[in-house]
């Protein structure tokens, strides 16, 4: 046993067996959560090309192992089977069958066309919790729609508030944020899951649509409809629920976010602002005045915020205890104390890159006592395969080289 398993074994998910056959980032990203917390995540590809996010986003010197890849294949083992085959499909059954958790993204109906649905691998199977993340969910009239994060982001209702005012919205950030918060979804679900079965021994499938991941971060939309009739519009870099709440440029053409929620905070700004005066009763110090007065209001505390560089702006709010902080770029999260201090960045060392250093996000959330770790960043195709079909199922030498020599694996 290596040291790296010797480790795991330590983590509160060791001797947990998950098998991620999904693509891209939703369901994957679930499944790395749960290998930076001890479990062995196997990662079953296709032969050929393997999973698409290999090659997505910006690429390194080595073929098939993208910068995104690299980071979110993290802790996994790549083997490749193909499923379409018949003795391909036996080979994920029997993997299936030694695993906890089964993650996939595959449009509804793919797995079953296959032979290898839920159904039929709980069969053998009947503790197996499999997490399914597809663009619209299992049923429903838009089912069969193929699902992206962008289109998500569309339909939840997030992407049609992101913009200024009567202009063209615009994406919610440049991340898949729908697949993120999909794989967030989809590990909670995965660990509730795996708590019933400590109580029945039966397992379950947790069914995650990307457009319900969005459409669960829209706060008060919902009932605000439903009660009044109120549809949100654009707002660009503020909000009408208070004010100041929102992004201001400063003297340095950088930019700057106030957040103001309540009269004491604003009444701290103004102090930082050296305007104490504007938090009195007779101006903007009641939140009913100041939300009557919005415009007034963040016209003042942008001529305040343009005549300042930014970090003058930000020593002077800490000073006063103002809630204010800058819009950072990478490079300034880089430069940044707080995310060297709580080791946000990790660097790790990366064989298929002969050694090149790697910076990628750390492990979250953070535990007090079994805190997960990151022992690998994304393998090359098919890098484990002959080793988990030996030690996990038990192939021979021989029979392994078979199913190489007829293209299964």
């Amino acid at each position: 046993m290596t040291d790296t398993e010797n480790a795991k074994r330590d983590l509160p998910l060791s001797g947990m067996l998950v098998v991620d056959v999904a693509t891209f980032i939703a369901s994957p990203y679930a499944a790395a959560i749960l290998g930076e917390f001890g479990a062995e995540v196997i990662k079953v590809e296709h032969p050929v090309g393997g999973d698409p996010c290999r090659n997505f986003g910006t690429s390194t010197r080595t073929p098939d192992l993208s910068l995104a890849w690299l980071s979110e294949a993290r802790n996994k083992k790549s083997v490749t089977i193909d499923l379409r085959s018949k003795d391909g499909a036996e080979l994920f059954r029997q993997l299936c069958l030694k695993a906890d958790v089964v993650c996939e993204n595959f449009r509804p109906g793919t797995l079953e066309k296959w032979g290898l649905g839920f159904d039929v691998l709980q069969k053998d199977n009947p503790g197996l919790v499999m997490l399914r993340v597809s663009g619209y969910g299992q049923d429903g009239p838009y089912r069969d729609r193929p699902g992206f994060a962008r289109i998500a982001h569309a339909v939840g209702g997030l992407s049609y508030l992101a913009g200024m005012p009567k202009d063209t919205p615009v994406t919610p950030g440049s991340t898949t944020l729908g697949d993120y918060m999909s794989g967030l979804y989809g590990a909670i679900g995965v660990l509730i899951a795996l708590h019933e079965k400590q109580k029945s021994g039966l397992g379950q499938y947790i069914d995650v649509a990307l457009y319900e991941s969005v459409f669960r971060l829209t706060d008060e939309l919902a009932p605000a409809y439903a009660m009044y009739g109120t549809v949100r519009e654009r707002h660009g870099p503020h909000v009408k629920s208070a004010v100041p709440l929102g992004h201001f440029r400063t003297k340095d053409d950088r930019w700057v976010a106030f957040a103001c929620t309540t009269d004491k905070l604003f009444e701290r700004l103004c102090q930082a602002m050296g305007r104490p005066e504007l938090a009195s009763s007779g101006l903007y110090g009641v939140q009913a005045q100041r939300l009557e007065a919005r415009h007034e209001v963040n016209q003042v505390v942008a001529a305040w915020a343009g005549s300042l560089n930014r970090d003058d702006i930000l020593e002077r709010c800490i000073a006063a205890g103002a809630p204010c902080g800058p819009l950072n770029t990478i490079a300034d999260v880089f430069a940044d104390r707080q995310f060297h201090a709580r080791a946000n960045l990790l660097a790790k060392e990366t064989p298929a890159l002969e050694g090149e250093v790697v910076m990628v996000p750390n492990v979250m959330p953070r535990l007090s006592e079994t805190p997960g770790r990151i022992d690998s960043l994304g393998p090359t195709l098919g890098q484990h395969t002959d080793h988990v079909l030996g030690t996990v199922l038990g192939l021979s030498p021989e029979q392994i080289r078979d199913l190489h020599e007829r293209k299964v694996v």
